[in-house]
């Protein structure tokens, strides 16, 4: 086991780095929405409540968030008990299929979901119609179609890993006693499954009622998330903004704990993994096509905005105007989207930004599973639960305490003659060190749970014999431990990557000059240009879809099954 000295200098230092980058961040705005002048006040948070606007934006995100949950919860509950339950032609591509979603963000989908389901899109002039927004006027439709297509893959995933570890000993024996099917699956399955269902909802939930970047490129200004956006140019002056951020994560955490008391505590919990797999039933002939057809409904419905963006991005400006398809094609866009002085400089940013939050990432991972995982600490479940918080925290919140953290830092006045460097504390001026840190640690738990993964299935043997002929900690780690959970590591390391690379709510708040713009600002802002605009922006996403896809790909074939371990809470 990891020396108990060493053990508690690594837990302080975990400490201390977890204060400055998850609590102080919060803390500030939780600070600058309950205190006035020194002095506490729930004036400012009530003053929320009482303006008609933020109220409206409040109950509009909630019902997003709950729309968007119901939405994705319909779509991967019935895929995940047809794929534990039934063998058909196909299975393992349709599987590899419906996860297709999670490699485009919802707010680049907006591009092409427009271009389809809009007044003059593809599916009107499918079907002969008039100009029939099918996203609604408000865009409120539209949010919630866009998230519960991105998010499902998330319950799915969950879901799944809950119905295999599922004893199926205990539903035959339902079925003995004269269960029918549905009774069985309501007293028996659905409750052993309640724990899987609840974490992949809670994580839909919270990012849909704090998504930013889908609500700003459909134009539906009336909630929440882009209200505090708005708000970002009184963050230094007015109290309002930290506030409203105060109710998003206030909100944020009670609906948590309204689900967890609802749900988690009726989640019957089995002691162990089942006893026996499960036996799948093999379908043959017309059978087998209605699990396939529905898994290729839900994967159509969900490739939608992935085959919008691609059209977009290959059509020439104004060719697709009320027609199933451009007019005219060319791969103008791309050479035009990666010569473009923006893009440029947003690949070289977000790729530089992302290698150095994977690296503070995986530093971090490694030291907060081998403290949890290999030492005997009391307080190694507090680290454990603390590296989890940025997945139930949301990323709007972080990043706004980021910024708000950062003008505070850069407003005291340390310095009478500014060193270049000083500019690192001021996002205004330089965002690169606050981007970092928000990206290593919005994705510290997808490493967490990967080295955690390694390190559990590894024996400690070989590290104690290392111990023991004296070989330092740090050498054990990088001699034995790293090379033996290597897979796990490069796992988490290429779902941290590519999701820093396409991080949305840290790019936007935080990145304010065009010369530090990672590619997820730039192409909303290329998005909102007169023009070939559009058709750039695609381009761009296009190409963040296909490093994304590879990264995906990459990991589900280097954990397989326990790659659903890493969307959990």
């Amino acid at each position: 086991m990891l020396r108990k000295q060493t053990a508690w200098l690594l837990f302080t230092l975990l400490a201390v780095i977890f204060l400055v980058t998850l609590v102080m961040p919060v803390g500030i705005v939780i600070y600058g929405g309950f205190v006035e002048e020194g002095q506490f006040t729930l004036r400012y948070l009530s003053d929320v409540f009482r303006n008609p606007i933020y109220a409206e934006g409040l109950l509009n995100s909630f019902a997003i968030a709950f729309g968007t949950t119901t939405l994705a919860s319909l779509l991967s509950l019935p895929l995940a008990w047809l794929a534990s339950r039934y063998n058909f032609t196909g299975k393992g591509f349709l599987g590899a299929l419906v996860l297709v979603p999670l490699i485009l963000p919802p707010f680049v989908g907006a591009i092409g979901m427009t271009q389809i389901l809009g007044p003059y899109g593809a599916l009107n002039a499918l079907l002969g119609l008039g100009p029939i927004d099918w996203l609604g006027q408000s865009r409120y439709a539209g949010v919630i179609i866009l998230q519960a297509l991105a998010l499902y893959p998330i319950i799915f995933l969950n879901v799944s890993a809950a119905l295999a570890n599922v004893d199926p000993a205990m539903e035959e024996a339902a079925a003995n006693m004269g269960a029918s099917g549905w009774i069985a699956f309501r007293r028996i399955t659905l409750p052993l499954i309640l724990p899987g269902l609840f974490a992949g909802s809670t994580l839909v939930f919270i990012a849909s009622f704090t998504e930013l970047g889908t609500p700003l490129m459909l134009n539906y200004t009336r909630c929440a998330a882009v209200q505090v956006y708005d708000a970002l140019k009184e963050v230094s002056s007015s109290p309002f903004p930290y506030a409203l951020v105060t109710v998003v994560l206030g909100t944020s955490v009670i609906l948590y704990s309204i689900s967890r008391a609802l749900f988690g505590r009726r989640a019957h919990a089995m002691t162990a993994k089942a006893s026996v797999s499960r036996q799948t039933i093999n379908l043959r002939g017309w059978r087998a096509t209605l699990p396939a057809l529905a898994f290729i409904i839900v994967a159509t419905l969900a490739l939608l905005p992935h085959l919008g963006v691609i059209l977009t991005s290959f059509s020439v400006p104004g060719t697709w105007y009320r027609s199933l398809i451009p007019a005219a094609f060319t791969t103008a866009n791309y050479t035009e989207a990666l010569s473009h002085g923006m893009t440029i400089d947003a690949i070289r940013n977000s790729l530089l930004f992302s290698s150095m939050a994977v690296i503070f990432n995986l530093a971090l991972g490694i030291a907060v599973a081998w403290i949890v995982v290999r030492s005997t600490l009391p307080l190694r479940g507090l680290l454990d639960t603390a590296a989890m918080i940025p997945l139930a925290v949301p990323g709007l919140v972080m990043a706004f305490g980021y910024l708000a953290l950062s003008i505070k830092l850069s407003n005291m006045g340390w310095f009478h003659a500014r060193p270049a460097w000083a500019t690192l504390i001021d996002v205004r001026e330089n965002p690169t060190l606050f981007l970092v840190i928000a990206y290593g640690v919005r994705r510290l738990p997808f490493m967490v749970r990967a080295a955690v993964a390694g390190l559990q299935q590894t024996s400690v043997t070989l590290e104690e014999a290392a111990a023991n002929l004296g070989a330092p900690p740090l050498k054990i780690v990088r001699r034995i431990t790293a090379p033996l959970i290597a897979a796990n590591l490069i796992a988490g390391i290429l779902l941290a990557f590519a999701f820093s690379m396409l991080e949305v709510s840290d790019s936007l708040i935080l990145a304010q000059k065009i010369d530090y713009y990672p590619i997820t600002k730039t192409i909303f802002e290329l998005f909102q240009l007169i023009g070939a605009g559009r058709y750039l922006a695609s381009a761009l996403g296009v190409w963040a879809m296909s490093f994304l896809g590879v990264a995906i790909i990459g990991t589900s074939l280097l954990l397989g099954k326990k790659m659903g371990a890493l969307f959990r809470i």
